[in-house]
């Protein structure tokens, strides 16, 4: 029998109001856990930007609208301020301003910026990017292996090896743009300088198996391949006073304009 958008968002908020500290129970489980992934994406409400934030593990998601998308969010997600564990994600800034927390550094991240400057390269020229991006997939596919054979580390000898040219290209790329002439040359420095200053970071998931690589699984969660707006009660905007839809559907919570923060918890049975 069909349903208008209204009765399914009032269906919405009142099955929400029967989860009973749900939400806190999600929240604290991925405070407490030893590796958690984090992400953030922007998306318009209403004509008004907003920040979509995900902190994940293997078995619980949380997913918070906010107007901000740095610390004051994270703030207000409740996660980090707690956290001890790992938390993996990419090179935003206030990730680093929870000191309690070790950080993996997402290398998927890290070979899109190294692909966007190997793809300004001449065909056939030599470049420190592309080096940088083959020792770190090489280090991934090593870990890999390495947890296929249940090995307890990796083989030292060839992480020695795969470290170096990580390094070296990244020595190099940050020599070459040394000069920091033009915004396109500023950003490239900016990143070979952080590939070697952040290098304990980015390679932490080849000391420690638990640790992923990437962040892939809380990117997912913040794009379109992992959810999608709906505008019910026939509000304008991609999401107005709808409703948030997780993991093509399942759990769904309406946003309320002009709220600060909202939350949606999934576990996973």
């Amino acid at each position: 029998m069909p349903l208008s958008p209204g009765t399914v968002a009032a269906v919405t908020g009142r099955a929400a109001g029967e989860l009973g500290g749900f939400l806190e129970r999600v929240r604290d489980q991925i405070a407490a856990s030893d590796v958690a992934g984090f992400d953030e994406t922007g998306f318009r409400v209403e004509g008004r930007l907003r920040w979509v934030h995900c902190a994940r593990t293997g078995r619980y998601t949380l997913l918070m609208v906010h107007s901000r998308r740095g610390a004051e969010a994270m703030e207000a997600m409740g996660v980090l301020p707690s956290f001890a564990g790992t938390a993996v994600h990419d090179a935003w800034a206030p990730y680093d301003g929870y000191a309690a927390a070790s950080h993996q550094l997402c290398c998927a991240h890290a070979l899109r910026e190294l692909q966007a400057v190997t793809d300004l390269t001449p065909p056939g020229q030599w470049c420190w990017a592309a080096q940088a991006a083959e020792a770190l997939t090489e280090m991934q596919k090593l870990v890999s292996e390495a947890i296929a054979d249940s090995q307890d580390a990796v083989d030292p000898g060839t992480l020695a090896r795969l470290t170096a040219l990580y390094r070296s290209a990244a020595l190099i790329g940050a020599s070459q743009t040394m000069a920091r002439s033009g915004k396109l040359m500023k950003k490239h420095n900016a990143l070979a300088r952080r590939l070697l200053d952040r290098q304990d970071d980015y390679l932490l998931f080849t000391r420690d198996f638990r640790v992923p690589a990437d962040n892939d699984l809380a990117s997912y969660c913040t794009s379109c391949g992992g959810w999608r707006v709906r505008g019910l009660a026939g509000c304008s905007g991609r999401c107005g006073a709808g409703g948030f839809s997780v993991a093509g559907g399942s759990d769904t919570f309406p946003w309320c304009a002009g709220a600060s923060g909202l939350a949606v918890g999934v576990a996973a049975a």
